[in-house]
């Protein structure tokens, strides 16, 4: 459920016109819903309360310090890929005991800033990051939580690029190698082996993936135990999928429902990674048609928004639902919805039926809110997009434009060149 709706043929946010933010903010920009981000953390993470679990948002799929402060005050943690996530989750106020860490190439500056920020727990995905791992602990004389984030070779069935729990995935460990892993930590004094990971991919539409990852993950809890290491934390990762077409995802409350049941009664906290399936339809991207061009059986829609703006069409061949911001515009055609990069795979949608619109007219890219902005690029020096948060009848920039400065900051230039 998310609260962007047509009222009396306008599209809104919350109780927001969209061409009211348009006005003031300009196009293209990324809009997203307080009230629909907030309902989906609550509604997910009410599902799991019969059970010791901790939520932690996956910053990756959007790391808005806003989102992020919303989190926060709803309880939340933080699942971190990079030392700028882990600064961003700081910043933001979630309590370095409810974040975690995964990622197969953290460095040495990542793990220290971690270890010194007293993080629930890293997830270490290789030999050579336990061997680091022991030489900071040492070094710094702190005791460091950590678990081993297992590739259990288990087919969650998604698109190639975000599958990660297969063999010839580059992430996590298996399981033979991670008992070896599991020997040598408990025979460190810094390091504590508090929990077992494992992530197998994202926008996961069936349940069996999850119940499979969860079953497994267990046995190896027990083999453990067998070997005298006792764990208290469980990581199953995120990957719940989302409708961006006419998917039908399992909901928060059968998903909670099949693992709480393969978890009760273990005196295991359960700790999850959900991003998309919180964020992903709390947000839009909307565009403003720059110019109709007909040719030869195809019509193009050339937008302000780009491959820059939302990468997903065209690295993933990602569909998004997309609409016009004032639906009473006329009848259907068929389009191609492009931009303005110099690439042919810069477009968001190919052969889509739309309404006829005009130059200025207004589309809303749903489904927007997850890898939107957090993917964006500054590809053909072109400004990365604002991001704006809508609270009942309120708007709030939470993120500006950037400017043409913004586009060299950083550089500069040698004296030879200098003119």
């Amino acid at each position: 459920m998310n609260y962007f709706e047509y009222q009396k043929s306008e599209l809104y946010c919350e109780d927001v016109p969209i061409k009211e933010i348009v006005k003031a903010v300009g196009t293209p920009l990324y809009i997203y819903s307080h009230r629909t981000f907030t309902r989906h953390f609550q509604v997910f993470d009410n599902a799991f309360r019969e059970i010791p679990h901790v939520a932690c948002y996956s910053c990756k799929a959007n790391a808005n310090g806003a989102l992020l402060r919303i989190i926060n005050k709803l309880g939340g943690g933080a699942d971190i890929v990079s030392g700028g996530e882990l600064y961003k989750a700081l910043r933001a106020g979630i309590p370095s005991n409810k974040i975690v860490f995964s990622g197969v190439g953290k460095s040495e500056e990542e793990l220290r800033a971690a270890i010194k920020a007293d993080i629930l727990m890293i997830n270490i995905e290789s030999g050579g990051e336990l061997a680091l791992l022991k030489k900071l602990s040492k070094s710094m004389k702190k005791k460091v939580p950590v678990s081993i984030r297992v590739n259990p070779e288990i087919d969650p069935k998604t698109h190639p690029y975000i599958t990660t729990g297969l063999k010839k995935n580059k992430f996590g460990v298996l399981w033979a190698d991670a008992q070896r892993l599991y020997r040598e930590i408990a025979k460190e004094k810094y390091l504590l082996p508090v929990g077992i990971s494992s992530h197998i991919g994202s926008q996961i539409l069936e349940l069996a993936p999850f119940i499979e990852t969860v079953r497994s993950l267990k046995s190896m809890v027990r083999q453990l135990e067998g070997e005298g290491m006792t764990l208290s934390m469980i990581d199953i990762g995120g990957g719940l999928g989302i409708t961006y077409k006419d998917e039908l995802p399992p909901n928060p409350e059968e998903y909670a429902k099949v693992i709480t049941e393969e978890l009760k009664g273990m005196g295991l906290t359960l700790i999850l990674e959900p991003g998309r399936v919180l964020v992903g339809n709390s947000g839009i991207f909307v565009a403003k048609v720059l110019y109709v061009k007909k040719v030869p059986e195809k019509t193009f829609y050339i937008v302000d928004g780009a491959m820059n703006d939302l990468v997903r069409p065209s690295l993933y061949n990602a569909y998004h639902d997309i609409k016009p911001v004032d639906e009473s515009l006329g009848t259907g055609t068929k389009v191609d919805i492009v931009g303005p990069i110099c690439e042919s795979g810069d477009f968001l949608a190919k052969d889509r039926g739309m309404p006829e619109l005009n130059q200025g007219d207004l589309i809303a890219i749903f489904g927007a809110g997850a890898y939107g902005y957090s993917m964006s690029s500054n590809y053909n020096a072109r400004r990365r997009a604002p991001e704006v948060l809508v609270k009942d009848k309120e708007f709030f920039i939470v993120r500006k434009r950037e400017t043409f400065g913004d586009l060299v900051k950083g550089e500069s230039t040698p004296s030879f060149l200098e003119v």
